[in-house]
């Protein structure tokens, strides 16, 4: 098992890593850490995530009072946000929140990520939602979130940046990557006379290739935020003898038999399958 100190080292390299890739500017954006059900680290408020140390990470607990912190550091103040996704999510050990630009500019203009354009991001992130703005510090983003978590590993914070999680520190991070390059070829090719989107079929094969492998976390298998009710990779359903149809705002598509597996898989597993089912689509 990895230490507090290692587990604080890979959180000052996970800031470092958002601060060089243009995630956050000056003192944005937060990483949290899940040691066990009752203590959890996350970062100080009022620093770049470019410049940490081990010593400014901060440990609370589940209501996110401070256990630990040294002088001059405190958490930051939305760790009410990350302590929902632990509360809704058991399954989850870390969550990343950033201001990523292409993503960001998606959750102003109040666009969600929908669009399946690389089978990538149909079959390891999803539909990305926007969570409804909130007050940042303030109870309302972890309220307009909550509905969310049982459905997604990423959502956009309207007018705000957005918000990840996995079932550790790393696939957090990647997750955030992953959106923010979803975000940005989707941009592009918008920019290019719009993106060619993958038929029902296609869909249908990417979702499969998922639940095959087991992939960990939750999938919009099921539902789907989406307000055009156009263009939702989502492969609908009333999975596990769910009904959906009262949330506001979900749309239904192509019918499954949807599975939320915890199993694991590494990226290599992903690349492969990826390269598989790309073949196969040709």
């Amino acid at each position: 098992m990895v230490n507090e100190m290692e587990i604080k080292k890979q959180i000052c390299e996970v800031g470092k890593r958002i601060y060089a890739r243009n995630m956050v500017a000056a003192n944005d954006g937060n990483i949290s850490v899940k040691l066990n059900d009752h203590e959890f680290l996350c970062t100080p408020t009022g620093v770049s995530k470019g410049f940490m140390t081990p010593e400014f990470i901060c440990k609370v607990d589940e209501n996110g009072n401070v256990l630990q912190a040294n002088k001059g550091f405190k958490p930051s103040s939305e760790i009410k946000m990350h302590m929902r996704v632990y509360q809704k999510r058991p399954d989850v050990g870390s969550v990343v929140h950033a201001h990523p630009t292409f993503a960001t500019a998606f959750a102003i203009a109040g666009i969600p990520l929908t669009q399946p354009i690389m089978p990538e991001a149909v079959i390891s992130l999803g539909c990305v939602p926007i969570a409804e703005y909130g007050t940042p510090s303030t109870m309302e983003i972890p309220d307009n979130l909550e509905k969310y978590l049982p459905y997604f590993d990423a959502v956009l914070l309207e007018s705000h940046g957005a918000l990840t999680w996995s079932t550790d520190l790393i696939a957090a991070y990647h997750k955030m990557e992953s959106v923010e390059f979803y975000a940005e070829l989707l941009y592009k090719a918008k920019m290019l006379g719009g993106p060619k989107e993958f038929d029902e079929k296609n869909i249908k094969k990417l979702y499969e290739i998922r639940r095959k492998f087991g992939m960990p976390g939750k999938h919009p298998a099921n539902v789907c935020l989406n307000k055009s009710g156009t263009n939702c990779h989502n492969c609908g359903g009333h999975c596990g003898g769910e009904d959906y149809s009262n949330m506001p705002g979900y749309q239904y598509n192509f019918g499954c038999d949807c599975e939320n597996s915890q199993g694991g898989v590494d990226e290599a597993a992903i690349a492969a399958i990826v390269r598989k089912v790309i073949a196969e689509m040709k």
